[in-house]
């Protein structure tokens, strides 16, 4: 877990200051929140949010890992990645690595998303289909490191990442 006082945050409230209350009015399930009718959608349902750059590499990672000595999870791990390109084509996967590559020290592939549509699509998806394997989902930002581990989401087991290289990128290595 990464230390939160590393770095600031500011208001999730700011934009929203000064509005009405909102209703304490229950939903009809008894238990949720009535909220009141917006203008509009947010933006989030367009495009993602900044710092994410969705550049090159998209505005999400996905790496899908598994123990590259355990042939069962090797041959779940090549399937997957298999399916993952037959049922979603617009997807960029990368290969399968067979060994530990940057900071990640196990066996992993790779894929980007770059919408949000793609991102709601293929993440339920993952959930269902990722087995026994474990997938760390982190958005792309100008801050790798931070990318990687304060704003990153674990499916499965988290395991640990070999920081060093973010460390020396950023001291210009």
């Amino acid at each position: 877990m990464s230390d939160p006082s590393l770095y600031t945050y500011s208001s999730p409230l700011e934009g929203y200051q000064g509005l009405e209350p909102l209703p304490n009015e229950k939903a009809v399930d008894g238990k949720s929140f009535v909220n009141p009718p917006a203008d509009k959608k947010s933006d989030a349902y367009k495009s993602f949010i900044s710092p994410i750059t969705n550049g090159v590499r998209g505005g999400f990672d996905i790496h899908i890992y598994f123990l590259q000595s355990d042939a069962d999870e090797v041959k779940y791990a090549t399937e997957l990645w298999e399916r993952i390109r037959r049922e979603f084509p617009e997807l960029r996967i990368y290969k399968v690595w067979e060994k530990p590559i940057g900071p990640h020290i196990t066996g992993m592939f790779e894929v980007n998303l770059f919408t949000p549509a793609q991102f709601g699509a293929f993440v339920p998806w993952l959930v269902i289909n990722r087995g026994p394997l474990s997938a760390l989902i982190h958005p792309n930002t100008d801050d790798e490191e931070r990318d990687h581990t304060q704003r990153a989401t674990w499916m499965g087991q988290p395991l640990p990442l070999n920081l060093k290289l973010f460390k020396k990128r950023k001291e210009g290595k």
